[in-house]
């Protein structure tokens, strides 16, 4: 028994994680004034066959526990309950502000948002000389929406916070058809495989387009290349239980048909913030950087422009780019110079979530911020580059880094 406040049983499908969470839930129902509850994410998660409910009733059934269902409660002789809920939506963790538990379980964590954990953590609490210990017991298996953030709390702070996590694995459970559902696994991709039957919580989802190893990561750079930034625009906060788009800006260079990608700028603000940090970074780039922000259609995109020209940008070579195709075919030019190896990046702590938005694009589920402008900014050094080729040394010498 785990004496530990926190602690997440994840890794392999099939391990028994939702056994064991019901079970830890279930341990002090003799303790009057105990109370524990169980989350899913959704309601229909929690009323599925073999789910948390369903699998409490076949335990519970024909014991002198009562089931009420209008709360979804079990209640015990000792007056300790057990409770099932679920955080569709992030103002749904209000719904339990006054409440206490001694126990709080959630089971498929990966599919919460760090705040809806966090905030429920809050609820835990007793009289004091209880000897109920406070736990929180989640289970989950890797990948989803908060991969993330549950493999930071719990694979990476880990012991160092106080979190306990415990492998599961497809052997822990002698009750499971282990043969038959390894050929059930088998239909899977790889990424989510590795996920469910190996409980891999390294892998990430990987796109079509790039690789990891395309990218040589280089301490320097050549200073006298031809250097554009290019500002993919999103005027967006973060809101909870949202997941919007962040401005993006990608400062590139290129010499004899290779590009170095020297820093990337991505945030999520206002529209007033997303000025203020382009207009920063040009500072900070130097007048000889030539600027790019997709423009985008319709009379809005070239009111825009015409913003960041006047008022914005006054003074910096900057051009609004009208973007025609899809992102996928945008991004198909820089894919093949990276695969050719003609592309590197200059080490810095933007190159993991970089790489990250990068091989995993186009999946539906990624951010493509990033993608994008790196794609505009590759388009448009390959563009000048081509121009300097077709006329000739004098006319490429007359403004590097512009078009």
């Amino acid at each position: 028994m785990l004496d530990d406040k926190e602690a997440l049983y994840g890794g392999a499908a099939g391990g028994g994680k939702s056994d064991a969470l019901l079970m830890a839930a279930l341990q002090y129902v003799e303790v009057p004034g105990y109370s524990a509850i169980l989350f899913r994410r959704t309601f229909k998660d929690l009323a599925l066959p073999g789910a948390l409910m369903d699998r409490a009733h076949k335990w519970l059934g024909g014991t002198d526990a009562k089931w009420k269902d209008t709360e979804k409660t079990w209640y015990f002789p000792s007056g300790a309950t057990l409770t099932f809920a679920y955080l569709a939506t992030e103002n749904d963790k209000y719904n339990y502000q006054g409440a206490e538990f001694q126990f709080i379980g959630f089971d498929e964590l990966t599919q919460f948002e760090l705040s809806q954990y966090r905030y429920l953590f809050s609820r835990l609490r007793r009289l004091k000389g209880s000897k109920v210990p406070l736990r929180a017991r989640v289970a989950s298996n890797p990948g989803g929406r908060g991969h993330e953030w549950v493999k930071q709390r719990f694979l990476v702070e880990g012991l160092s916070k106080g979190r306990v996590f415990v492998p599961a694995k497809l052997e822990d459970n002698p009750y499971l058809d282990q043969e038959e559902y390894e050929q059930s696994l088998k239909e899977l991709d790889p990424l989510t495989r590795a996920q469910l039957r190996s409980g891999d919580w390294d892998m990430l989802p990987e796109g079509n387009k790039f690789k990891r190893g395309w990218f040589k990561i280089v301490k320097d750079y050549p200073k006298d290349a031809r250097t554009v930034r290019y500002w993919d625009l999103a005027a967006t906060e973060p809101k909870p239980g949202k997941d919007p788009d962040y401005t993006a800006g990608v400062k590139m260079c290129e010499k004899n048909g290779q590009y170095w990608i020297i820093d990337v700028q991505r945030d999520r603000l206002t529209p007033k913030g997303v000025e203020d940090l382009i207009q920063t970074t040009a500072y900070t780039d130097g007048r000889e950087v030539s600027i790019f922000i997709e423009q985008e259609g319709g009379s809005s995109g070239k009111n825009t422009i015409d913003h960041y020209q006047r008022n914005v940008l006054k003074g910096f070579a900057f051009y609004g780019d009208p973007a025609t195709g899809s992102k996928e075919i945008r991004a198909n030019p820089l894919s093949s110079a990276a695969e050719a190896g003609n592309v590197f990046l200059v080490e810095a702590p933007w190159n993991a979530d970089f790489l990250d938005e990068l091989t995993s694009f186009p999946a539906e589920t990624s951010h493509d911020d990033q993608v994008d402008a790196a794609s505009g900014a590759f388009s448009k050094l390959f563009e000048s580059a081509e121009r300097r080729h077709v006329v000739g040394p004098t006319v490429s010498g007359i403004r590097r880094g512009r078009e």
